[in-house]
C-alpha cells in the first residue's frame, strides 16, 4: 500500500522548508535509510532519509520549491501501484480503474473518462514537485532553469538552481527523457507540492497531467495540443532574463558562488572556461580569470573622444537617468524579518549600558596569546564573563512563557555571525565549562562553517543567551533585539582609547560599552543591572575568572 512522505519538521523552529536536492528520482527503488532529498529549513540544509521501503512513485515538492511542514513530499508504494486517490487528497489508493471494454453503464457520469485522463500518467512520464525541506517551509523559488522545455535530460544533469532561505541549490534530474513542462518559471516562488516540471518520452501528451495540477492550483498549464511548444519560448524567455549565454547561444554552466564573485568583479563568465563537470565554471575558475586587453584600445579612443572638450565654459546642468534595482527576499531574509519583528513588537524591550575599563583586559590576553597555538579574542573574553555571570545571575538565563517564566541552570550562549544573507547564530554548549582557549577556537570553527552555510541546525540550537559584537566595525555603542525565546542580549562595541580619572588624576585608558537588552517579563531593572555589574568585574579583572 502506498505511504505518503511529507515535509518533516527538522528544527524547532522550521514551519517550512525548501528542498535544495533530489536524490531520489520517480522510479526508484527506495531501501529504509536512503537518503531521498536534501532539505533546507531556515537553519541548515539537512539530508532527509526515508523510514519506508519500496518504489518513488510521485515527488510532490519539486528542487527549489518551498513548502509548509506536513505538505506532500513525495508518494512510496509498490512498481505501478495506482496513487491518484492520493494525489487528489484522499488517504488510500484509488480502487483499480476499469477496463477499456467495460460496459458504458459502468462510468457513473459523463465526466468519469476525463477524469482518469486527467490523473494518470503515461509510461515514462515523472512528475517533478517542489519538496518540504523543513517544518518551516511553505515555499522555494527557481533562481534559473538550465533546461528548457523539449531539451533531451539525462540522468545527473542539473536542471534547475533552486534557491530556500539559506542558499541557492543545484537540482539534479533523477531521471532520464524529455522536459514536456515546466510549472514553475525562473524567478516565480510557489509552495511546497506545486507543480515544478514533468519529464518523459518526447511528444507524450501530457494535458491530462498538467490540468490535473491546475486543478489543485499548483500550476498553470498551456492547451493541450501545443503545451510543448507554447512552453519553449516561455521558458527561453525566462532564461535569458536572469541567466548568462554563451556566444553561440548555448547556457554557460556556473556555479552560484561563481555567478556571484563574476558579478562582483565584472567579469563575463562567457570569457572564463569552467574546470568543473561538463565545464562547469566554479568558484576557482573565477579567481585565478584574468581579463583580456582587447577592450583596452577602443577605451583608449573614448577616452581622448571625452577629453576633446569645447574651450569655452558652459554652465553644467546634471543629468542622469533615475534607476533602482529591485532584489527579491531569500528564504533567510524573510525569516530574520519575521522572527525580530515578532521579538520586538511580543517581548517588551528596554536597553542597560555600562562602560567598563579594557586596560588589564588587554594585558592579560597579550600574555594569553604569548601561549603556542593560542589566539584569544577579546570577543571570547566577553563570552566567557557573560557565561560566569549568568551562573550568579540566573535570571538573566531565562525564557517567558505564558504560565511560567522558565529559568536555565545551564549556559548555552549564542554568537552572532553575520553572513552573505544575514544573520545566523550558533550556539557554544555549557559555555561556562569551556577554557578562554576552546572558546576562542569553537567560536572560530563555527563562524567560518556559518559563511560557508555549513552548520548544521542543532548547532543553532538551544541558546540562553545572545552576544552580538559590532566593535571590530568600530561601532562604539548599540542595541540589539531580543534573540528568542532568550530573555537578554549582550551588544558589544569598540575598545576606546579616550581620558579616563583615575585616582584623581587624568589618564589614557581604554573603554569599552556594553548594552545589555532586556525582556521585562521576565528580567526587573534591578536583575540586569546586577548582572551588568558582576560582568564588569569579571572584563576588568580577567584573573577574578579564574576564581
Amino acid at each position: 500500500m502506498a505511504i505518503k512522505v511529507t515535509m518533516p519538521r527538522l528544527s524547532d523552529t522550521m514551519t517550512e522548508g525548501t528542498v535544495a536536492t533530489w536524490l531520489k528520482k520517480v522510479g526508484d527503488k527506495i531501501s529504509e535509510g536512503d537518503i531521498l532529498a536534501e532539505i533546507e529549513t531556515d537553519k541548515a540544509t539537512m539530508e532527509f532519509e526515508s523510514f519506508n521501503e519500496g518504489t518513488l512513485l510521485h515527488i510532490g515538492i519539486q528542487t527549489g520549491e518551498t513548502a509548509p511542514v506536513d505538505s506532500l513530499l513525495a508518494i512510496i508504494g509498490k512498481e505501478g501501484e495506482d496513487i491518484s486517490a492520493l494525489l487528489a487528497g484522499g488517504d488510500t489508493p484509488a480502487a483499480e480503474a476499469p477496463k477499456a471494454d467495460a460496459p458504458v453503464a459502468e462510468a457513473k457520469t459523463e465526466t468519469a473518462a476525463p477524469a482518469k485522463a486527467a490523473t494518470e500518467l503515461p509510461k515514462g512520464v515523472i512528475v517533478v514537485t517542489m519538496p518540504r525541506l523543513s517544518d518551516t517551509m511553505t515555499e522555494g523559488t527557481v533562481a534559473t532553469w538550465l533546461k528548457k522545455v523539449g531539451d533531451t535530460v539525462a540522468e545527473g544533469d542539473i536542471l534547475a538552481e533552486i534557491e530556500t532561505d539559506k542558499a541557492t541549490m543545484e537540482f539534479e534530474s533523477f531521471n532520464a527523457g524529455t522536459l514536456l513542462y515546466i510549472g514553475i518559471q525562473e524567478g516565480n516562488t510557489a509552495p511546497v507540492d506545486s507543480l515544478l516540471a514533468i519529464i518523459g518520452p518526447a511528444g507524450t501528451d501530457i494535458a491530462g497531467i498538467a490540468e490535473n495540477y491546475t486543478a489543485g492550483g499548483a500550476a498553470t498549464a498551456s492547451a493541450p495540443a501545443t503545451e510543448e511548444k507554447a512552453a519553449a519560448p516561455a521558458a527561453e524567455k525566462a532564461t535569458e532574463a536572469t541567466a548568462d549565454t554563451s556566444s553561440n547561444g548555448g547556457r554557460i554552466l556556473a556555479s552560484p558562488l561563481a555567478k556571484k564573485i563574476a558579478s562582483d568583479k565584472g567579469i563575463q563568465l562567457t570569457q572564463v572556461k569552467g574546470s568543473g563537470e561538463n565545464g562547469r565554471i566554479v568558484k576557482s575558475d573565477i579567481e585565478n580569470f584574468t581579463p583580456s586587453t582587447q577592450a583596452k584600445p577602443a577605451a583608449n579612443a573614448d577616452a581622448k573622444s571625452e577629453t576633446a572638450a569645447p574651450s569655452a565654459p558652459k554652465v553644467f546642468v546634471p543629468a542622469g537617468e533615475v534607476y533602482t534595482e529591485e532584489i527579491k527576499n531569500s528564504q533567510m531574509r524573510k525569516i530574520i524579518a519575521k522572527r525580530l519583528a515578532e521579538s520586538l513588537f511580543t517581548a517588551p524591550h528596554y536597553n542597560l549600558v555600562i562602560e567598563v575599563s579594557m586596560d588589564e583586559a588587554m594585558g592579560a590576553r597579550a600574555t594569553i596569546n604569548t601561549v603556542p597555538d593560542t589566539k584569544v579574542s577579546f570577543n571570547d573574553m566577553v563570552i566567557k564573563a557573560c557565561a560566569l555571570a549568568l551562573k550568579k545571575h540566573p535570571k538573566i538565563n531565562s525564557q517567558w512563557k505564558e504560565d511560567a517564566i522558565i529559568i536555565n541552570h545551564h549556559v548555552n550562549i549564542g554568537v552572532a555571525v553575520a553572513v552573505e544573507d544575514g544573520l545566523v547564530v550558533p550556539v557554544l554548549k555549557f559555555t561556562d565549562a569551556m577554557s578562554l582557549s576552546q572558546i576562542g577556537a569553537s567560536v572560530r570553527d563555527l563562524a567560518g562553517r556559518a559563511k560557508n552555510k555549513k552548520l548544521g541546525p542543532q548547532e543553532m540550537e538551544g541558546s540562553t543567551f545572545t552576544v552580538s559584537n559590532l566593535g571590530m566595525f568600530g561601532i562604539t555603542e548599540f542595541n540589539s533585539i531580543i534573540n528568542q525565546p532568550n530573555s537578554a542580549i549582550l551588544s558589544v562595541g569598540a575598545i576606546v582609547e579616550k581620558p579616563v580619572v583615575k585616582n584623581g588624576q587624568i589618564v589614557v585608558g581604554n573603554t569599552m560599552m556594553l548594552s545589555l537588552a532586556c525582556d521585562h517579563r521576565t528580567i526587573d531593572g534591578a536583575t540586569g543591572a546586577q548582572f551588568l555589574q558582576t560582568l564588569k568585574q569579571y572584563i576588568e579583572s580577567p584573573v577574578t575568572m579564574l576564581a
